[in-house]
């Protein structure tokens, strides 16, 4: 629009410029020319106004269409953005939730967490103390135990005739016999051996010790739980510590030859598992041998009772062969009725047609 205004003040500007020529030399010449020059441009201004007004209303028009546009575009955007929105919103909310409940699982674990630490704390302390760790082990061996072997075959706290008592004792046949099984745990210089916080010297002491307390536990066992005449020539050392029973067959061999020198079977509570599924079929075996007389008198009276069987069975087949010959010999009167009534028959016919009375011969 500014484009058409500015030609039009230019105009204006010479008209003005030539008027006021035409004042000062006063020609009627000029002032004619001067005129048409004035109609002129007059009508060229015409012109330019109204082809300013036409490209004023176009332009006009063209702005309204495009703000039309713009107008629809930023609602069709303000439409997609606010759904976007709302989708996000509503994923945020899910997320939210699940964070929620997350979170919610996650404190239920601590507290777990938080009371399996305190019965961990309660068991170190509990297997801090000898007597709470013996008697430990010893409730870890009776369960073993009574889960697998039968009641009247094994004992706990089984005293002897001398006066030693045993944690427990396996009733097995011979030539195996009794067998004591004593329960040790060496829990404290194992746990000093281990512990990487403790220094070279401090270590190596505990080590020192804790090989100690293994020889002194075969020692003990051996002569307290292998009596002559009253147990077998070996006893069982039960460590319910699989870390110990590892470390002692990994890196102390001299320690199980020691032990096995002196009958003392160390077991932990895998390997306890299988000497007790040993000694459970050990004893399956006796007794099925145990009852292998019960067994023989069973056969010998199944032997009678088949001779009686084989006895009638030759009875009846007698009376089943003279039932049989009966049968024959009954067949053979049956057919000779027969053919006597068909010979009588043939006489009845004979007399009827002549007249004459025939006596039958005899056969």
């Amino acid at each position: 629009m500014t484009s058409f205004i500015l030609p039009t003040l230019l105009l204006l500007a010479a008209l003005v410029v030539i008027q006021l020529v035409l004042t000062q030399r006063g020609s009627a010449q000029q002032e004619t020319r001067l005129h048409m020059l004035t109609q002129s441009l007059n009508t060229l201004t015409e012109q330019t106004d109204a082809r300013a007004r036409a490209s004023e209303q176009v332009i006009q028009t063209q702005i309204e269409k495009l703000i039309t546009s713009n107008t629809q575009r930023l609602d069709q955007i303000g439409e997609k953005v606010e759904q976007r929105l709302d989708k996000g919103f509503k994923e945020t909310t899910s997320v939210f939730s699940d964070v929620l409940k997350r979170l919610a699982l996650i404190d239920k674990a601590q507290e777990k967490i938080a009371e399996l630490s305190g019965n961990v704390v309660s068991l170190q302390e509990v297997l801090s103390d000898k007597r709470s760790r013996g008697a430990f082990g010893e409730i870890q061996l009776s369960s073993l135990i009574s889960n697998m072997m039968p009641e009247k075959s094994y004992s706990l706290q089984y005293t002897f005739s001398s006066g030693v008592r045993a944690d427990c004792v396996l009733f097995l046949p011979e030539p195996t016999g009794t067998i004591c099984i004593d329960s040790k745990f060496p829990l404290e210089s194992y746990q000093r051996m281990t512990d990487l916080a403790l220094g070279d010297a401090d270590r190596a002491a505990a080590e020192r010790q804790f090989r100690q307390d293994i020889k002194k536990h075969i020692k003990d066992i051996a002569s307290k739980y292998i009596i002559p005449g009253e147990t077998s020539n070996g006893a069982m050392m039960f460590i319910p510590a699989e870390a110990v029973f590892a470390e002692i067959h990994g890196h102390y061999p001299d320690l199980v030859e020691e032990a096995q020198r002196a009958c003392v079977w160390m077991v932990s509570p895998t390997t306890m598992m299988a000497v007790l599924t040993t000694a459970l079929a050990v004893l399956k075996d006796s007794a099925t041998r145990q009852q292998i007389h019960i067994i023989q008198e069973h056969l010998m009276a199944l032997s009678q009772d088949f001779g009686r069987f084989q006895e009638r069975m030759d009875k009846l087949a007698l009376h089943i062969d003279q039932a049989n010959r009966d049968v024959i010999d009954v067949n053979k009167s049956a057919k000779k009725i027969t053919s006597r009534f068909g010979k009588i028959e043939k006489v009845e016919l004979t007399e009827s047609s002549a007249g004459i009375l025939e006596s039958p011969s005899a056969e």
